[in-house]
């Protein structure tokens, strides 16, 4: 089966090192084996969305010298935001099959009540099913009456698996530990889970590589899949790139995006060289290009199982480009 794969920065800030640890993985990846490449901007959280920072994406991914393959004849790349109505479609499907319900509960009312002792909460409140006995028509009657709702997907309950290439076999009760999750709002905005599930499927991607933040993401994704009777691609999952405190990247940190460091003189190579450093692919911090990155050969297929499985500890690049 041909390696299909994706870079899928979100436009709510600039992208940062971070990021580009990340982008540089799937890209090597999936130009390691002779892959193919998607390039999808994942917009849909249009509250924190910047103006501009689509464009700075494609930049930033332009100057590190990550390429990627065309969608289609006439897309080179995927915008999530011209799909919603391929996402309502969806929506209807579960609907329809009694998969999700509408969902009345607001954020604080649902901590509150996962805030009990006997929670276990490990991406977040847990929650609790209060509105879990509607069916989908109650969503209807609520439109009628302009009372704000989400979708939830109803999770099963029971031990999911799956295997990543990095962390080996990963377990968990999602339904238990996790809880039913939003899948859309009744205003007509997508939740991330089931866009990327959409997207991924409809566009064939089989190999995911993402940060190890989404690993509980991954347990509602497969729920989705297996809802939709669509094969599961494969995952990836990345150690993050965090400051000295040992946190991830953010502006307490700094100033770490990428298009900072092009208008202070940091070459592309600077970034790559100390990316590939640390991801074990050369063995000092030198000035290298993707192409000759890829060109050394030792991203072959086993490699990322050598990587360091801890965050990578940031501090910044020196005027000189050096880290």
């Amino acid at each position: 089966m041909n390696y299909v794969g994706r870079l899928a920065p979100s436009p709510t800030g600039a992208q940062h090192v971070g990021n580009a640890r990340t982008f540089l993985v799937a890209w090597l990846a999936a130009r390691q084996v002779s892959g193919q490449l998607l390039l999808r901007i994942e917009d849909l959280d249009t509250p924190r969305t910047k103006p501009g920072a689509t464009e700075q994406a494609i930049e930033d991914l332009n100057w590190l010298g990550l390429d990627w393959d065309p969608t289609g004849s006439e897309q080179t790349f995927t915008i999530q935001s011209s799909r919603e109505a391929r996402y309502a479609m969806a929506i209807e499907q579960l609907k329809h099959r009694n998969l999700i319900y509408p969902c009345t509960c607001t954020r604080s009312e649902i901590e509150r009540a996962a805030s009990a002792p006997h929670e276990s909460v490990l991406d977040g409140a847990i929650y609790p099913g209060t509105c879990s006995h509607h069916d989908g028509n109650h969503g209807d009657d609520l439109k009628s009456q302009g009372i704000p709702f989400a979708w939830r997907f109803r999770i099963p309950r029971g031990i999911v698996s799956f295997e990543d290439e990095r962390l080996g076999i990963q377990s968990l009760d999602a339904g238990r530990l996790l809880g039913d999750f939003v899948v859309a709002r009744s205003y007509g905005v997508t939740a991330y889970q089931l866009a990327v599930v959409v997207d991924d499927h409809d566009f064939g991607i089989n190999h995911v590589v993402r940060g190890n933040d989404l690993v509980f993401s991954t347990y509602r994704q497969m729920a989705l899949y297996q809802a939709f009777g669509w094969d599961v691609p494969a995952w990836l999952h990345m150690p993050l790139v965090v400051g000295l405190d040992g946190r991830r990247l953010a502006k307490r940190h700094g100033d770490t995006r990428l298009s900072y460091y092009r208008e202070q003189g940091v070459t592309p190579e600077t970034i790559i060289g100390f990316l590939a450093k640390s991801l074990g692919l050369i063995d000092k911090t030198e000035r290298i290009s993707t192409m000759e990155l890829l060109e050394i050969g030792r991203a072959t297929p086993d490699w990322i199982h050598r990587t360091p499985a801890e965050p990578l500890v940031f501090a910044g690049f020196s005027p000189s480009g050096t880290a």
